[in-house]
C-alpha cells in the first residue's frame, strides 16, 4: 500500500476515534445524570481523558506524515513513538481512577437511582467502542501505525470498561452482590496498567533506536544473500520510527566488479527488500569481498580486530 493511502487511512481512524470519544462522553453524562450512576460517571471521566488522547494521536499521526526537511532528513516517524508514550500515561490514568473508584465504593455505601437508563446507554457506548475498534485494526493492519496502535489499545481499556459497567449495574439491579463491581474494577485496572507497560516498553525502543524484531533482520539477511553475485553481508543495522524501518548494510561484492556493476546489484537488493517492506529507506554501503576494516559487528562483540 502506498504511503497517501496509508495516510489517509491514518487520518481516517484519528478522525473516527475523536468523533466517538466525544459522542460517548455526552452520552455517558446524559446516562450519568439520570441514574446517578457512580460506574457510569467514573466511564464517563474516562471518555473525557480518551478525547485528550485521541487529540494527542491526530496531532501525532498528522505530524509524522510531514515530509522529509532539510532539518529532518528522516522524516518525523518518531511522533507517533511520543504519542504512545502520552497513551500509556492516559491509559495508566485510568486504571489508578478505576482503582480509586473501586475503593471509594468499598468505603462508601452509594446508590443508584436507575439501572436500566445506565445499562441502555452503556451498551450503546459498547456498541460504538466496538465498531471503532474494529476500524483501527484494520488501519493497523495496513499501516503498522504505532499511534494508532496506541489509540487502539485505550479504547480497548475503554470497552471493557463499559462491560464492566454493564454487568456491574445488572449485578447490582439483580443480586446486589457489591463485592463484584469491585473486583471487576481492580481486575480491568491490572489488565489497563500491564497494556500500558508493554505500550511504553515498544515506544522506548523505538525512541532508543532498539533493533527491529530478529525474524525481520534474518529476512533481511537472506533477502540480500540470495542476490546473486553478493559474497558477504555484515554490519547490518535498523531501527523504526513510526510506520517506516531504517534498514542500513554492508553487502560484500567482488572487488574486481566495476563500481556500475556493484551498484546495479545493490538497486536489485533494495527493491527486493522493499517489496516485503514497502515503507522502509534501505541503505547499501559496497565493499569489495575480503576487505579487512574495523567493523561494528567486531565492536559488539568487544573486539578490535580488523
Amino acid at each position: 500500500m502506498s504511503s497517501i493511502s496509508n495516510n489517509k487511512l491514518q487520518n481516517l481512524a484519528a478522525i473516527a476515534s475523536i468523533t466517538t470519544a466525544a459522542l460517548l462522553c455526552a452520552l455517558k453524562a446524559g446516562a450519568a445524570i439520570a441514574s446517578g450512576s457512580l460506574a457510569v460517571l467514573s466511564s464517563m471521566i474516562d471518555s473525557l481523558s480518551d478525547i485528550a488522547a485521541s487529540l494527542i494521536t491526530y496531532i501525532a499521526v498528522r505530524f509524522a506524515q510531514k515530509p522529509m526537511s532539510y532539518t529532518h532528513r528522516y522524516g518525523y516517524g518518531r511522533a507517533e513513538s511520543i504519542s504512545a508514550l502520552f497513551q500509556a500515561a492516559f491509559i495508566i490514568g485510568s486504571a489508578l481512577f478505576i482503582i480509586y473508584d473501586a475503593a471509594d465504593r468499598f468505603f462508601h455505601n452509594k446508590l443508584i437511582a436507575d439501572t436500566t437508563i445506565g445499562i441502555a446507554v452503556m451498551f450503546i457506548c459498547l456498541l460504538c467502542t466496538v465498531m471503532l475498534l474494529l476500524l483501527q485494526r484494520y488501519v493497523i493492519k495496513k499501516t503498522q501505525s504505532l499511534a494508532i496502535k496506541a489509540d487502539s489499545q485505550h479504547y480497548l481499556v475503554d470497552l471493557l470498561s463499559n462491560a464492566a459497567v454493564i454487568i456491574s449495574l445488572l449485578v447490582v439491579q439483580y443480586w446486589h452482590w457489591k463485592w463484584f463491581d469491585i473486583l471487576t474494577a481492580i481486575i480491568i485496572a491490572l489488565y489497563l496498567i500491564f497494556n500500558a507497560y508493554a505500550l511504553a516498553k515498544q515506544a522506548l525502543n523505538e525512541l532508543t533506536d532498539a533493533e527491529l524484531a530478529e525474524p525481520i533482520k534474518q529476512h533481511i539477511l537472506q533477502t540480500a544473500l540470495a542476490e546473486k553475485g553478493v559474497m558477504g553481508v555484515h554490519d547490518l543495522r535498523t531501527r523504526c520510527a513510526g510506520t517506516q524501518m531504517f534498514i542500513e548494510m554492508h553487502v560484500e561484492f567482488d572487488g574486481k566488479q566495476t563500481l556500475y556493476q556493484t551498484h546495479d546489484l545493490s538497486e536489485k537488493i533494495e527493491n527486493r527488500i522493499m517489496r516485503d517492506f514497502p515503507t522502509a529507506q534501505v541503505i547499501i554501503h559496497q565493499d569489495p569481498y575480503g576487505i579487512k576494516e574495523r567493523r561494528i559487528d567486531h565492536e559488539i562483540k568487544g573486539s578490535c580486530q580488523l
